[in-house]
């Protein structure tokens, strides 16, 4: 129903934005081992077939278009060649992340027709996100970059859920996903009246 889609668009100062790729997603993770990566790799791949998307080998402005970056401490960052490059005012954001005690950051980049252009991921590898099994981890932030969700949407209950002690993808969430890369929808909306349209795609048939 709209009142279930709405609210995951919805950001804490009551504008509704949503954004999905407009482009072929092309990965790369840093940080991580090859079973890691191999695992990273593979969440996104199955959420980008869940959305009917693509993903390409490469990009033709940016060579990748979804960098993650896993570290133990945030000052880590600013000693990655050339990142403050791709994200404007890195230093300013580390400090921000430090006095937060983060562990987990996303900035998006957008095209001139409002579409997802970019996906930066950074992951602090606290004692909090290195309890959390790798595979887990991978899928919810494969999910999580897949759209622009609110900033606000997971805050009380996750994107995942456990199946007989697997992580998997919500039903209605999945159900989202599909709704929201439908040839139909636009690639970018800034009315509420988006979500309606979202939920007439997931109703189920009477």
């Amino acid at each position: 129903m709209m009142s279930d889609v709405e609210p995951l668009f919805t950001r804490a100062d009551g504008s509704y934005v949503f954004a999905r790729w407009g482009r072929p997603i092309v990965p790369v993770i840093f940080g991580v081992d090859d079973a890691s990566l191999a695992m990273f790799k593979g969440a996104i791949e199955a959420v980008v077939g869940l959305a009917g998307h693509k993903m390409a080998e490469t990009d033709p402005e940016l060579g990748a278009n979804v960098m993650v970056f896993f570290c133990r401490e945030w000052a880590e960052l600013g000693e990655v060649p050339n990142l403050d490059k791709l994200v404007p005012d890195m230093p300013s954001l580390i400090i921000k992340l430090q006095k937060a005690d983060a562990n987990q950051y996303r900035i998006f980049r957008f095209d001139d027709a409002g579409a997802i252009q970019a996906a930066f991921v950074f992951l602090r590898m606290d004692e909090h996100l290195s309890a959390v099994a790798a595979d887990t981890l991978a899928l919810s932030q494969a999910v999580q970059i897949i759209l622009l969700w609110s900033d606000t949407a997971f805050d009380t209950k996750p994107p995942l859920a456990l199946l007989e002690g697997n992580a998997v993808l919500r039903p209605e969430i999945a159900d989202v996903i599909r709704a929201a890369y439908d040839r139909v929808m636009p690639a970018a909306a800034q009315d509420a009246s988006h979500a309606m349209r979202l939920a007439a795609r997931i109703r189920p048939p009477s």
